[in-house]
C-alpha cells in the first residue's frame, strides 16, 4: 500500500467482541454511521491489516459488524481499541466550509485578539461534545477547548489557523 499515515483518515474504532462468533462492536466516525462500510477495505493505522466489513446491525453506542478474517470471539477481543482508517482519496471532497477533523491537527489556535494560544494536538469526542486538545506554547500540558461555534468561531484550513473565543478559565496562565 502506497498511502502514508498522513494520507489516512480515521473512520472508526473497534470496541471489542460482540457475541461469540467473531463479530465486533464498532464505533463509526463517519457523518452517516453506516457509511463506514462504503469505504472498505479498512486499514489499521500501521497498514499491517486490511478488513472488508459487513455491518450486521445497529447496537447501543455503535454497530455490530463482521470483519474479514475475524471468526472467533478471541480474535475480535484482541482488536479492542484498534482504530480503522481509509486513504483520504476514498473519502468525498469537502466543501469550502467543511473539513475532516484530521485537518485540524497541527493548526495554530489564536484568540480573537491575535494572541497565540497553542496548536491543535487532537480532536476528541467522549459523547457529549467535540473538544480540541490544544498544546499551549512552552508547556507539555494540554488544554481542552470546547469545539462549538461560540468557543471556536473561525476555522481557516487554508490559512492554517483557528480563531478561538475560549470560555473564561480555559487558558489561565
Amino acid at each position: 500500500m502506497s498511502d502514508t499515515t498522513s494520507e489516512l483518515v480515521c473512520v472508526g474504532a473497534i470496541g471489542g467482541a460482540y457475541g461469540v462468533h467473531g463479530d465486533v462492536r464498532l464505533k463509526s466516525f463517519t457523518a452517516e454511521t453506516f457509511a463506514i462500510q462504503d469505504y472498505a477495505p479498512l486499514l489499521t493505522e500501521d497498514g499491517a491489516f486490511e478488513f472488508d466489513i459487513d455491518i450486521t446491525r445497529a447496537i447501543k453506542n455503535g454497530l455490530a459488524a463482521r470483519l474479514s478474517g475475524i471468526v472467533t470471539k478471541e480474535q475480535a477481543d484482541a482488536l479492542k481499541g484498534v482504530k480503522l482508517f481509509v486513504p483520504r482519496s476514498r473519502l468525498p471532497e469537502t466543501d469550502e466550509d467543511e473539513y475532516y477533523y484530521t485537518d485540524l491537527v497541527g493548526l495554530e489556535v489564536r484568540d480573537t485578539g491575535g494572541t497565540v494560544l497553542g496548536t491543535v494536538k487532537n480532536v476528541l469526542n467522549h459523547g457529549a461534545a467535540d473538544l480540541l486538545e490544544v498544546l499551549p506554547p512552552n508547556t507539555s500540558e494540554t488544554v481542552f477547548l470546547p469545539f462549538t461555534m461560540a468557543a471556536v468561531p473561525t476555522v481557516d484550513i487554508a490559512a492554517g489557523r483557528i480563531v478561538a473565543d475560549p470560555p473564561e478559565g480555559v487558558f489561565d496562565a
